[in-house]
């Protein structure tokens, strides 16, 4: 038994393991599922249930000093549980998923998760600007990487699981299975593959399906099907574009150049004074209070004048940036959609006033809006077409709506220079999550499926090279020679060719690591091989250098085998 579930892990070790991660995806589609309706039951409930707001997102409903003191005081509060807790634990959101993809092959700690769900939740309670997709995407990666973890599965299948994970997250909240899949291939993990994609999609599936039972198959805003009058409105569409492109780069640059002149800030500081913006705004303009979905619906129905809808939209911004910006635990994605969609209604009037006679209704701009804002601001103009059309059941904003989501992308990526927000949050921090084809496939592949177990082992320094050389099997004369384990008196010294003068650095590589990453360890010491061992002889390893402490002793028995540089780079080249 134990011999074929390390069989099943070998398998999955390969870039092409398709029909096992598609039967993985179930289970994690569902649990991802489960976590995530979880997390949706309790933020958005919280204060209805007793009776404290009226309804879902009424905020403006409550009195002035509720508005005020509610995110004031509920800011104050996560800053510090924050503030009390390690700095290692507390990297959530997006930023911090795909961080743990470059970082550690897509495993994510479960500390890091639990407090996204309690600090997400509370924000949201709380009445903050942000939304709920930032902490369901980390509480469905994790969820699903936690669940690879537990099986012990290779990093490459942890990689699929996550994006799993996170389309999971997306489907089961928003009822968007479609822009859960677009939306964890282009933004999270920044790069489209058949094998990806069937696993991601049998997750999303399953979320969705459990998310029906629990929420019901409508889509999230009932509104007319309206439609463009005209051809001749492409014009005012491309400037709803462009002037959607220059809030979007508002957007990204005002939170991360908040982000980045806060950062030394102690944490609660920044949260506080968060609360203390929001709640300021919220006596006035209390629309940018919570999600926004009601505010959303409002500009898509039409049901919101022209001051009104520019008031909103530039309050919005400012406390969304200010929420982001000042690291409170939300999402900033819902944000996006309140920002494009009055802002686009407010366009849409402008034009309505302009020519009347070949003017859609203004709230059909608004739709165009707000999947120009979200396609603009994540620099994913397909996953933001997905979500629209999903959230809204309307295939009428798809030509109009890629006319609008193109100017506004390349006004921010081209006119403002603009990264994808998530992508310039994590170059913020000096981690570049860029990737070519070639490293690519070998994130896919792991080391347990290409590695060369039973080296040959070369007593170091009695052996000389020659008889190095003489135990090792016929090689063409061509072919360079194999790499071998040289050790000493049962402990591991180097590797290397066996003619070498000296043994390579010493480079170790957990059995379960993706080719990607045994590359990097290669390429930072040097070497031309690396030491195939069990995780915690990796993990001790690491934890003594950090520490400042020389490594212990390798046993000879705790090699596996070994991974050799030419053939991760011959896979790079594929």
């Amino acid at each position: 038994m134990v011999d074929r579930v390390d069989d099943l892990r070998r398998h999955l070790a390969r870039a092409d393991a398709l029909a096992l991660l598609c039967a993985l995806a179930i289970p994690t589609g569902l649990f991802a599922g489960a976590v995530v309706i979880s997390f949706r039951l309790i933020s958005e409930w919280a204060l209805v249930w007793p009776g404290i707001l009226p309804g879902l997102d009424r905020y403006e409903a409550l009195p002035p000093a509720w508005r005020f003191g509610l995110p004031a005081i509920g800011a104050l509060a996560i800053g510090l549980v924050f503030q009390a807790l390690p700095g290692a634990m507390r990297a959530v959101g997006p930023a911090h998923v795909m961080a743990c993809l470059v970082r550690h092959g897509g495993r994510m700690p479960w500390p890091n998760a639990v407090l996204q769900f309690v600090g997400g939740s509370a924000s949201i309670i709380s009445g903050h600007s942000v939304g709920r997709e930032g902490p369901v995407i980390h509480v469905g990666a994790a969820s699903a990487s936690l669940l690879g973890q537990w099986l012990r599965l290779p990093n490459n299948s942890i990689r699929t699981l996550l994006a799993c994970g996170v389309a999971a997250a997306i489907a089961a909240s928003f009822n968007t299975p479609l822009a859960g899949v677009i939306f964890a291939m282009e933004v999270v993990m920044l790069s489209y593959t058949l094998i990806g994609f069937a696993p991601v999609i049998v997750a999303a599936v399953s979320a969705t399906g459990l998310s029906h039972v629990v929420f019901g198959g409508a889509a999230a805003f009932q509104i007319p099907p309206l439609h463009l009058v005209s051809l001749l409105e492409l014009p005012w569409v491309l400037l709803l574009g462009a002037v959607i492109g220059c809030l979007a780069a508002g957007y990204g640059k005002g939170i991360l150049g908040l982000d980045r002149l806060t950062r030394p800030w102690p944490i609660a500081a920044r949260m506080s004074l968060a609360g203390v913006l929001v709640g300021a705004i919220g006596l006035v303009i209390p629309e940018v209070m919570g999600l926004g979905f009601d505010t959303v619906e409002a500009a898509l129905l039409g049901h919101l004048g022209l001051t009104a809808l520019a008031t909103i939209a530039v309050a919005k911004l400012v406390a969304t940036i200010a929420c982001a910006g000042l690291a409170l635990p939300g999402g900033v994605i819902g944000p996006m959609l309140v920002i494009g969609a009055t802002a686009g209604g407010a366009i849409g009037q402008i034009g309505a006033g302009l020519v009347p006679e070949l003017s859609a209704p203004h709230a059909f701009y608004a739709t165009l809006g707000a999947v120009a804002m979200m396609g603009a601001c994540l620099q994913a103009p397909l996953a933001a077409l997905a979500a629209i059309l999903e959230l809204t059941g309307n295939p009428n904003t798809i030509l109009p709506g890629m006319a609008a989501v193109m100017a506004a992308f390349l006004i921010t990526r081209i006119g403002f220079h603009c990264p994808p927000l998530f992508v310039g949050l994590l170059r913020s921090r000096g981690i570049d999550v860029s990737e070519t084809q070639g490293a690519i496939v070998l994130e896919q592949t792991g080391v347990e499926a290409v590695f060369r177990a039973a080296p040959t082992v070369v007593e170091w320094p009695d052996a000389a090279p020659g008889r190095a050389a003489a135990a090792l099997p016929a090689v063409p004369p061509a072919a360079p020679a194999p790499r071998v384990i040289f050790a000493h008196r049962g402990v591991v010294v180097g590797t290397g060719r066996p003619d070498a003068g000296s043994p390579d650095p010493l480079v170790l590589v957990a059995l379960h690591a993706t080719l990607g990453e045994a590359r990097r360890r290669l390429l930072a010491a040097g070497a031309t091989a690396a030491i195939v061992v069990p995780a915690e002889v990796v993990a001790a390893a690491d934890q003594a250098a950090l520490n400042g402490r020389p490594a212990r002793p390798l046993p000879l028995a705790d090699a596996l085998g070994l991974v050799e540089v030419e053939r991760i780079e011959a896979l790079a080249g594929t």
